[in-house]
């Protein structure tokens, strides 16, 4: 489900100018409904400005008058503004300083287990630099007496997702490559 810009805030409006529910709430913003609670409380929210979704014209009026009738009921992002909030799937991902000392880790298992992966699909599941991959590879990194291989999945460096798409396209390349020899 697509969210709204700025959920928190989004929440916080609703709980100060709506009669919907705090599931019905939290289930638009993302978040649980003792969040919400916590937010009509005043515990959560301590500062934040609500942020109007009608004039953002993230919501209808009568949506709100829909889902305030039927406690059920669900809100709905408007269709317009659906194609203006997209979820970043592509990029360099932010790493924590604790998880970047896994990489070497992560990269040692994917070249065991998936010796055809390219350095280029090992960089982008792993968010690295193709200069580290070679040296785990060629076994001259700075560390190479301490890598252990670990699942990057279980390290949280990618999602299984992402890895099975990774796995799926090596797999078809390698499949292309047979048929074409």
């Amino acid at each position: 489900m697509t969210l709204p810009l700025m959920p928190k805030a989004t929440a916080v409006w609703l709980v100060e100018n709506t009669a919907l529910s705090f599931e019905q709430i939290g289930e638009f913003c993302g978040m649980h409904p003792l969040e919400v609670q916590g937010i009509a409380d005043g515990e959560v929210s301590g500062g934040i400005r609500g942020l109007d979704p009608v004039a953002g014209g993230q919501l209808g009026p009568d949506e709100i008058a829909r889902c305030e009738k039927d406690p059920k009921a669900r809100l709905e992002i408007l269709g317009t503004a659906k194609q203006y909030i997209s979820h970043k799937t592509k990029g360099s991902r932010y790493t924590p300083v604790a998880r970047r000392q896994d990489k070497p880790d992560a990269i040692a298992w994917l070249i065991k287990h998936y010796p055809t992966m390219t350095d280029a699909q090992i960089a982008k599941l792993v968010g690295t630099t193709k200069n580290t991959i070679q040296a785990v590879r060629g076994k001259t990194h700075w560390n190479s007496s301490n890598i252990k291989p670990r699942d990057p999945v279980l390290l949280g460096l990618c999602t299984q997702t992402h890895l099975d798409a990774a796995v799926a396209t090596v797999k078809t390349e390698t499949s292309n490559k047979n048929t074409a020899a």
